[in-house]
Formats: C-alpha cells, structure tokens, sequence
C-alpha cells in the first residue's frame, strides 16, 4: 500500500464494525513479527517502549529526531499503516506530524496532559491541518488523560472531562478518542454513550473488560502500551539467567 491507500486503510479500520487490535512495537524486529501474525491489521509503536530500548524514560525524554528515526524505521519494515505514540507532540504537535508523515506514519496518538480545553483542542487542530498540507488525511487517535491524572477526583467528574474534551477533539477532526486508565465496564458504556459508538481508544490493562466485551460496547480500537515490552522481558531475563548458569538454547 503507498501513503494515501495506508492512510484510508487506517482510517476504515477505526470505524469497521470490528474491533481494531493493535500490539505495541518499539523496533523493527518487533514489527515484523507482530505484522506476521494471523490477523495484525495495522501497528502502533510505543513511545514509553521505543524511549526505554534508546536508554530514555518516557515523557519525551528521547529526543524527537531519534524518536522520528525509529517510528520511520518500523513504518519502512511493513506493509501496513503505522500509527505512532508522539506523546504529547514535543512542543509542537502539527510540525511533529508533519515530520512523521514525512517517515511514513499514517496515524498518531497525542496526549493532551490536561492542559487547558482551548490549548488541547488547538493542538488537535494543527495536526489535522498538518496532514491536510501534506495531503494524508491523518489518523489522529486524541488522548485525553482524565483518568490519568484524576487524582481523588470524583468518578462522575472525571468522565464528565474526558466525554467534554472527547466531544471537542473530534469536533476539531480527530479520528478516534483514546481514554487510557483502568476503566470497568459502565465507564466503558458511559464514555461510548457520550462520547460516540466507535469513536473511542482503550488500554487494555490487567483486570479490563475482555476484548469480544468491548467490542461489543462500541470501542473502536484497543492497545497494550507498554505492557507488551514489560511483559516479554521477563522472558529475556529468564533465559540470560539460564544461558549464564551454564545451561543451553533449547
């Protein structure tokens, strides 16, 4: 697929009736293997997975080029669209986007840090413009992190912010609303009611609300963050420990 045909795919992808699974990837190794598998219809790195393999905490710790680099060199490894975890656009979200369009990234989450509503909604706007210029209509899954950052904050608050700015980012041309945190099953309801069927991005967690539960609630998309990462490297260790005891690959 070239650029514009990737980019439809994406997009087609967030509103299909099915459920969108993504499995994080930080490197181009990990892409292929994910894109190998039986059903991986699209990939989405991890920024806190790509800072931690480059020796950098997340937050946009890594610098921009690297973190450029490396979501340009997974978008070259597969045919399939890309969609890139850029925090929360380093300063600038539409420049930001406008250079990860220009290493093949079709789609991209931005957190808002909850910042003030007009500054968060600005910004979604300019990465809409971004790709308006460069001609892809990009993918923009907007993260809000109510959930995040709510602190003791009453529940009913809480998702009475993200459903507010969920609203406001797709007014201003995002695709999807990504609403990452622990969040049961009537939090699910409540956001999908308020916000849209289709129209909001989960993280799957320890203890979330199964996969086939939330497809049927009307979630457009789920990832895995960097728990993937976290979740293989115990595996690494275990082997290293093995291998360093005098024992054998299998």
């Amino acid at each position: 697929m070239n650029l514009a045909e990737k980019t439809d795919e994406l997009l087609r992808l967030h509103t299909d009736p099915e459920l969108l699974v993504v499995v994080n990837v930080w490197d181009v190794m990990t892409a292929k293997i994910v894109a190998g598998q039986p059903g991986c219809t699209a990939i989405a790195t991890a920024s806190y997975s790509i800072a931690a393999a480059h020796g950098y905490p997340d937050g946009e710790h890594i610098p921009l080029d690297l973190m450029l680099a490396a979501v340009g060199r997974i978008a070259a490894a597969v045919d399939l669209p890309v969609s890139a975890d850029l925090e929360a656009g380093y300063g600038d979200a539409g420049e930001t986007v406008r250079r990860a369009i220009g290493v093949g990234v079709v789609g991209a989450n931005i957190e808002d840090e909850m910042r003030p509503l007009a500054e968060a909604v600005a910004a979604v706007e300019a990465v809409v413009a971004a790709g308006a210029r460069e001609g892809v209509p990009f993918v923009l899954n907007a993260r809000t992190d109510a959930f995040l950052r709510a602190g003791d904050r009453p529940v009913d608050d809480v998702i009475a912010d993200a459903i507010e700015r969920g609203r406001a980012f797709l007014a201003a041309g995002a695709a999807c609303v990504f609403v990452p945190g622990l969040l049961d099953e009537p939090t699910v309801v409540r956001l999908v009611e308020g916000i849209g069927e289709r129209r909001i991005s989960v993280l799957h967690l320890p203890g979330s609300v199964p996969q086939a539960r939330l497809a049927e609630l009307g979630v457009a998309r789920v990832s895995f963050g960097g728990g993937i990462q976290r979740a293989v490297m115990p595996s690494l260790a275990t082997l290293a420990a093995d291998l360093l005891g005098g024992g054998a690959l299998g």
